[in-house]
């Protein structure tokens, strides 16, 4: 693997500035990793208004490519943060993801390119150092989120009413970091462990973790092809070929990866030599019409944290679980944690709920990825095939039929979800997503869902407006939770101007109807908590929803800074 992240030294008088800043004060939030998650983080809640400071021991973003898949669901959180227009400028849509045997037969077809409940296909190539470097912009821009590059975590104490980190100052000499002497102590009310899998955090609270058996090493290539060069490679692949599994993906735009498994005979050193990376390509793609961007082996694991809640310290991404990458979700199962993270944390910043709500992180968030991972596990079972004999056996048995599509994407099955009401599994489903007419002082106008209502609770009634339905109860509770209410219908006679909106497509009244409601609750993090067959239901399912949140009889006065 590479030795360390390029780096530079900071400039001392810009570390004084941020130990006085950030040193002297209880942060709402202190956020240890700054990848695609504490970046994520410390968006979500920096745009809330909560005083977050994000520290990593590198002193800059990671400069090579790792993730190059996130999903419909992930795309639209990159529109909740306000990036959704330059998350699509660095990135594709995915064509469908093709498994073929040694003799290229069509094992598995997973349409990668179809229309996802999300309104758009279910997933997206891109480059992850253009990602990161979105993701870093936009934290940067929020005044109330400090960055805090070069500072690694040494001690983790927490108090009653706070943490307190103590951290230490690096830079980067001859490849390796290296501390350089500045120390600082941070406090914060609550602390995330984002650092990745080899967590400071997960083992300064003592969360162990359970190994789920794959281990496996994988070559990892990312080339550049030169303008103009045209590839004869399956878009997004793998190559089931006992000779030597083989993956082949889009990098994002302009960029592909190759990824080769270690054989049994093989060491990590005979991979890592420059003539054999370029032997391994040469079916493909050769140093004449391509550059090398990086290569570097791998060990694909499966581990998961035992629970991913001790206190005030709460864990999320690499620190929480690990998974194979053959369905791509990753970096995806750390950006949910994040937006899982961001909407408790503002009801407890704000005082409206205890932190009892923490509670139900771990049962949400751990079966889902478990769910994740198990799956990851079984593609990689079918891809991780170096026996001949096996290797024919497993493609008779595709080519036949006789193995099972893979289960549809799991949802939540605990947590803060509600299953009572007469509707038929959509408590924990994501919810669905398209475009809808409004109408304003301007005329009609045809935009996304999520950017005319504003992020948050939301009721959602068909055919109606849901406020027909709620008493005065009902009526506090949404409010005190800056809940929206609204209807959505094909039928343009109920159309009603910022009440009911038109659904577009049709969407909408399809969900509602598969699953037999007629008002929905959903959640910030676009989750559904439960729905209602009879509207006359929906005061007992939002009375529900009140006890799951565990509101706080007496809520602060505190005001987001």
């Amino acid at each position: 693997m590479a030795a360390g992240r390029p780096g530079r030294q900071g400039d001392t008088r810009a570390r004084s500035k941020e130990i006085n800043m950030t040193d002297a004060q209880i942060l709402d939030v202190a956020i240890v990793g700054y990848g695609p998650v504490g970046q994520s983080l410390s968006i979500l809640l920096g745009e809330r208004g909560y005083r977050v400071a994000a520290f990593d021991r590198w002193p800059t973003l990671y400069p090579l490519p790792r993730a190059v898949f996130h999903d419909h669901e992930i795309r639209r959180v990159f529109h909740a943060m306000g990036i959704g227009a330059d998350v699509a400028a660095i990135s594709q849509p995915s064509a469908t993801y093709q498994w073929f045997n040694a003799e290229w037969k069509t094992l598995v077809e997973i349409d990668w390119s179809a229309e996802s409940i999300s309104d758009g296909p279910v997933g997206y190539l891109f480059n992850q150092p253009m990602l990161e470097g979105l993701l870093d912009g936009k934290a940067r821009s929020l005044p109330t989120v400090e960055v805090n590059q070069g500072w690694e975590a040494t001690a983790l104490v927490q108090h009653a009413d706070h943490c307190e980190v103590q951290l230490r100052h690096g830079a980067i000499q001859d490849g390796q970091w290296v501390p350089d002497g500045p120390t600082r102590t941070v406090r914060a009310r609550y602390v995330i462990g984002a650092d990745g899998a080899n967590s400071f955090v997960r083992k300064s609270v003592a969360i162990g973790q359970d190994d789920l058996g794959f281990q496996e090493d994988w070559l990892v290539i990312d080339v550049k092809p030169n303008p103009g060069v045209t590839l004869d490679v399956p878009d997004i692949g793998q190559w089931c070929n006992p000779a030597r599994p083989t993956t082949m993906v889009p990098g994002g735009p302009g960029y592909r990866r190759w990824e080769f498994m270690r054989l049994p005979h093989e060491t990590i050193e005979d991979l890592q030599q420059p003539g054999k990376v370029w032997e391994l390509l040469s079916p493909w793609v050769n140093a004449g019409n391509a550059t090398l961007v990086r290569y570097a082996v791998y060990k694909f694991r499966s581990l998961l944290a035992r629970q991913w809640r001790q206190g005030r310290v709460l864990l999320a991404g690499d620190a929480a679980h690990l998974m194979p990458p053959f369905m791509g979700q990753g970096m995806c199962s750390g950006i949910r944690d994040a937006w899982n993270l961001a909407w408790r944390l503002h009801l407890l910043l704000r005082g409206i709920a205890t932190d009892d709500l923490l509670d139900s992180y771990t049962p949400e968030r751990l079966p889902q990825v478990r769910a994740v991972i198990d799956a990851s596990i079984e593609m990689g079972k079918v891809v991780c095939i170096a026996d001949p004999e096996a290797a024919a056996r497993r493609d008779a048995a595709f080519l036949s039929g006789q193995v099972p599509p893979l289960p549809p994407f799991p949802g939540l099955t605990g947590g803060v979800v509600s299953t009572d009401f007469g509707t038929t599994g959509i408590a924990g489903l994501l919810g669905v997503h398209g475009q809808v007419e409004d109408e304003g002082p301007k005329g009609k106008h045809v935009a996304r869902f999520d950017d005319q209502v504003a992020n948050g609770f939301q009721v959602i009634a068909l055919d109606a407006d849901p406020g027909e339905y709620i008493d005065a109860e009902s009526a506090a509770l949404l409010a005190r939770l800056g809940a929206s209410t609204l209807g959505v219908t094909t039928d343009p006679s109920k159309v009603r101007p910022r009440r009911v909106l038109r659904d577009v497509s049709g969407r909408y009244a399809r969900f509602f109807a598969e699953h037999g409601a007629r008002v929905i609750v959903v959640r910030p993090d676009y989750y559904v908590y439960g729905g209602v067959s009879d509207p006359a239901q929906l005061p007992a399912l939002l009375r529900k929803l009140g006890e799951q949140l565990a509101l706080a009889t007496a809520p602060m006065q505190r005001q987001a800074a």
